[in-house]
């Protein structure tokens, strides 16, 4: 029958049976799977509530306990109800003087918008229908006939029954159990519960319709747009299927033979707007639901922001961009105020002007598997990497790495660390030429950085092919003031005065989401000293680039204030008292990102990769001339790779001196609900083509 729109382990709704199946026995067994996942996701929307990030108190009587979920399952919940609860309220407000109006909810599993709305006082003249599989509505018409509560809502109730087609039946509730594929069919019990095809009307879909064949959830859009004249359709669902997240969210859902269909005819939310016209709504707004999300106001996206500790931004963003809330309309209901988000969205959509060609990444023969997310990485010296710190799939990494290229092909040489010398994600790894490196800031979790520096040393044991290298770590004491504890800075080596400087700039801790301050720790003594600074201080950041450039560094990028990611490109020139900051004029804007990594090759500033939120797909390289302002992005041609390439949370080191080999290594996260997916081996990027245009 009609499917529930909800999802298994806190996530999304694992698929629907397609529209046609020859076998009995496997529609049968799909039905029953798709049922067992409304069990779950409503657990994952009560964790939210409970939480805090939406108010819903009714939601725990549809489950047996409250169970939390991680953050970023909690936030991916809230910015759905809160997109639909945005849409159904504009529905209510817009049809407040007319004689009566309807919600038809399609797939509504446990959703307890009616149980709220009544409590809210929100339903005068209201009649809600929900529409799911039989065995659903059975079960949810059981849970209401034994809770006083969700019974005591129901106004003049008639039916509360263990067969269909109606479970329930009231004065402004009706639960149903009927498959709107079959139009005559779904006609006919709608209509008999009560349902008036004239009124007002408010559709809701709630990842729903995707999991039919395309042809019948095409049909159930326009049948709904045929037979209701004076309608609002609510539809929240998957879009961009080709990206890695979007090719993991594909493979979850075809491991479970629940494929998801609509998204690869319409991809993005261009296509789905022209969808709905073109089957006979009149008017429609389509936005992913980053766009939803920087539509609310800036005091309540900090009140969530503020809801619990949070460091997957890459994976908030990238699970935003990967789902829609779209509205449509015909009749009455096209009022402009009807359509419109909240407030104007703070991060309209970017077309980047990408070259005709593309680069390719190649994975780097006879180099270990590296499965890493948050690590640090520097060039100790030429076919010498040192990698530190980072997170995988046996949890953190508690070790440093060495990863040698001898004649014979590469090798690792690895030292364990301890206590805080050991774990760390999101901390900056600073080669010094001539004795290693410093490790400066990290955390081991969102409430605990780390203070520590640490000095990393190492000897080669063989010149002629160094096949084994001895390091060695050890805690540095400095004096001066210390800058706070932080991650997601950087700290670039710099030279003042006959003195080497560890400079740190940006990052966030554990309070302050973002950080603009600027540090300098001198290498000679280890004293954190005041060098002079002048010029306009860039916006604060974190998750930014930085590079040594001409006795100074340039700055690109980042995460700023309020989560809006920064295009910008900003110079620290040096200066015989000091440095100053300049802002380097663009030609063409390029589009902000953050989560990526840069080097300088020659005047030029080679980007690669991160993730951005303004434009459809994920970043690939972009070159900055930083005399000129001048810039080109090139996509990255990843068909050689046979796995999903994530380029965000990982690191990225030229191998030769010519600067035109580049090895990229670790990266990934979480894949919202959908695993987590890691790279699993280095790759090479030739960066030759790009620097030759």
């Amino acid at each position: 029958m009609f499917m529930t729109g909800e999802g298994l382990r806190g996530e999304e709704m694992l698929g629907a049976p397609p529209a046609t199946i020859g076998k009995k026995k496997q529609k049968h067994g799909k039905d029953a799977a798709v049922q067992g996942t409304n069990d779950s996701s409503v657990v994952s929307k009560v964790s939210a509530a409970a939480k805090g990030y939406f108010q819903d108190d009714l939601l725990q009587h549809f489950v047996c306990k409250v169970s939390r979920r991680a953050p970023l399952i909690n936030r991916g919940y809230y910015v759905r109800w809160q997109a639909v609860d945005h849409c159904v309220k504009q529905f209510l407000r817009v049809t407040g003087s007319c004689v009566s109006r309807q919600i038809l909810s399609l797939g509504a599993g446990f959703d307890s918008l009616y149980f709220r709305l009544h409590a809210e006082g929100a339903l005068e003249r209201v009649v809600v229908f929900e529409v799911d599989f039989p065995d659903v509505a059975r079960r949810k018409a059981a849970l209401i006939s034994g809770d006083d509560r969700l019974k005591d809502s129901l106004l003049e109730l008639d039916l509360l029954a263990q067969s269909g087609p109606v479970y329930v039946r009231s004065a402004q509730y009706n639960l149903l159990g009927v498959d709107v594929r079959n139009e005559r069919e779904a006609e006919g019990v709608l209509s008999g519960a009560g349902l008036q095809w004239d009124r007002p009307t408010l559709v809701l879909s709630e990842v729903v319709l995707t999991y039919m064949e395309t042809e019948w959830s095409d049909a159930v859009i326009g049948w709904a747009a045929r037979i209701l004249p004076q309608a609002l359709i609510v539809m929240y669902e998957q879009i961009r299927p080709d990206d890695p997240f979007g090719r993991v969210m594909q493979n979850h859902f075809l491991k479970l033979n629940s494929k998801i269909h609509a998204l690869c005819q319409y991809p993005n939310t261009s296509a789905q707007s022209q969808r709905f016209l073109q089957k006979g709504w009149e008017k429609c707004v389509c936005l992913d639901m980053n766009q939803f999300y920087f539509c609310l106001s800036k005091d309540e996206r900090e009140r969530v922001e503020k809801m619990e500790p949070f460091d997957e931004f890459e994976e908030w963003h990238q699970k935003c961009s990967h789902y829609f809330i779209l509205t449509a309309s015909k009749g009455s209901l096209t009022s402009p105020a009807l359509l419109n988000p909240p407030y104007e969205s703070l991060i309209p959509l970017m077309a980047p002007e990408l070259e005709s060609f593309s680069m390719a990444v190649r994975p780097l023969e006879g180099a270990p598997c590296v499965e890493m997310v948050g690590m640090a990485s520097s060039v100790l010296e030429p076919g010498l990497l040192l990698l530190s710190g980072g997170f995988g799939r046996g949890g953190r990494r508690t070790a440093a790495t060495a990863l040698i290229r001898g004649k014979t092909g590469w090798t690792c040489a690895t030292v364990e660390l301890d206590g805080d010398k050991g774990v760390r994600l999101y901390h900056a790894l600073t080669p010094v030429p001539g004795w290693g490196a410093v490790i400066t800031g990290g955390r081991t979790s969102p409430l605990n950085p780390i203070d520590s520096v640490l000095k990393v040393t190492y000897s080669l044991n063989d010149q002629a092919d160094p096949q084994t290298v001895q390091l060695s770590v050890e805690k540095t004491v400095c004096t001066g003031q210390a800058p706070k504890p932080r991650w997601r800075h950087t700290a670039t080596l710099l030279n003042h005065g006959g003195r080497n400087y560890i400079f740190v700039f940006g990052g966030c801790t554990e309070r302050e989401p973002v950080l603009g301050d600027a540090h300098f720790l001198c290498l000679e003594n280890q004293h954190w000293t005041d060098v002079p600074l002048e010029g306009c201080f860039p916006e604060p950041r974190h998750s930014h680039s930085a590079c040594a450039y001409r006795g100074g560094l340039v700055i690109f990028g980042g995460l700023g204030q309020g989560g809006v990611p920064l295009g910008d490109v900003i110079l620290l020139k040096s200066m015989s008292r000091g440095f100053i900051w300049e802002r380097l004029q663009l030609q063409s804007a390029l589009v902000p990102r953050y989560s990526h990594t840069a080097h300088v090759i020659g005047e030029n500033l080679v980007v690669v990769g991160g993730v951005w939120i303004q434009a459809d797909g994920v970043p690939g390289v972009a070159v900055i001339n930083l005399t000129t302002g001048g810039s080109v992005e090139v996509n990255i041609d990843t068909s050689s790779v046979p796995w999903p390439l994530m380029l965000h949370s990982f690191c990225s080191e030229l191998l030769d001196s010519e600067g035109a080999e580049l090895v990229l290594i670790g990266g990934g996260g979480n894949c919202f609900s959908f695993g987590t997916h890691l790279n699993n081996h280095p790759v090479t990027l030739d960066l030759r083509p790009v620097l030759d245009h």
